[in-house]
């Protein structure tokens, strides 16, 4: 058992996956949603049938009284409230640093305060060497947490990281994007680089890995993956093959990469490349479907 757990973000997509993960393996005897959004907020509450175990609050990570009251009683604290989509960061830089810099250093103070035992930054590969202001945000909300295991409060908290790259079929990700174009009747869908790699990870990959580190930490650890990659143009052939779309290749953005990368070194085009049929499984297509 975790104790109480408390997920910043709660409503989000990972976040969802943890505290279901949480309930339906007994691993916490109360899991606190803090998130922004009342509406977010009813909707999962009535998807988990109001579960006794969970709390309920709202808040915002840019608020370090807030999260005072918040972690009070609370054992461990996985911090994955962000903004997250790349290109809101680069028109909207400042309010993508008060979301991830200073609520990530409100978080960090807050746990010391309270007494929290552990707490886990969810954090991404654009983190590492950033292109843009996402991965810059994430790369100092990532030294603030490691930095913060030098520090000796009253109560001593170990910080730890999880870093990866986008779950697969993520919300904003370009699948579900893909999907929801052709739905609305495109013929049409654009790919930014056939060539561009990204790792695959599937939504329990990350979930495990989380539940993993907090198990596991000391502090100051960053926990990466070992995954595969995928590369954009297999992804877009098969949704030609399966949709009969066609594809228009755009540039791709200065602010994102041709390849990104866990550590130094291990970049997604030295990945394990998987293939068009391990694609098609992980879509949920059949392959007699894709080649029809």
């Amino acid at each position: 058992m975790l104790g109480s757990v408390l997920i910043t973000g709660g409503t989000g997509y990972l976040g969802r996956r943890l505290v279901r993960r949480l309930l339906d393996g007994k691993l916490s005897d109360r899991v606190c949603v803090l998130s922004r959004g009342e509406h977010a907020q009813a909707e999962f509450r009535a998807e988990i049938d109001d579960d006794p175990r969970c709390r309920w609050l709202i808040g915002d990570v840019r608020s370090r009284d807030r999260l005072r009251r918040a972690f009070e009683g609370v054992d461990v604290v996985i911090h994955a409230a962000a903004l997250k989509r790349v290109e809101v960061g680069q028109y909207n830089a400042t309010e993508m640093s008060e979301t991830i810099v200073d609520g990530t250093r409100n978080v960090i103070e807050a746990v010391q305060d309270t007494g929290v035992k552990k707490a886990v930054l969810i954090s991404t590969d654009k983190a590492l060497a950033p292109r843009n202001h996402y991965g810059a945000c994430k790369m100092v909300a990532e030294g603030l947490f490691v930095h913060a295991n030098q520090s000796v409060p009253a109560h001593k908290t170990r910080f730890a990281i999880c870093r990866y790259g986008n779950v697969f079929q993520s919300r904003g990700s370009i699948v579900p994007k893909w999907k929801s174009e052709i739905d609305a009747g495109a013929k049409t869908i654009e790919v930014r680089n056939r060539e561009c790699t990204r790792f695959f990870m599937y939504a329990d990959q990350a979930v495990e890995l989380v539940l993993d580190t907090i198990t596991t930490m000391k502090g100051g650890e960053i926990s990466v993956p070992d995954l595969p990659a995928y590369q954009l143009g297999d992804l877009a052939d098969i949704f030609s093959e399966t949709y009969g779309v066609a594809q228009k290749i755009v540039d791709l953005p200065d602010y994102e990469k041709v390849h990104e990368a866990m550590l130094p070194g291990k970049s997604s085009d030295l990945a394990r490349r998987m293939t068009k049929d391990e694609l098609r499984v992980a879509l949920g297509l059949s392959q007699r479907r894709a080649a029809a």
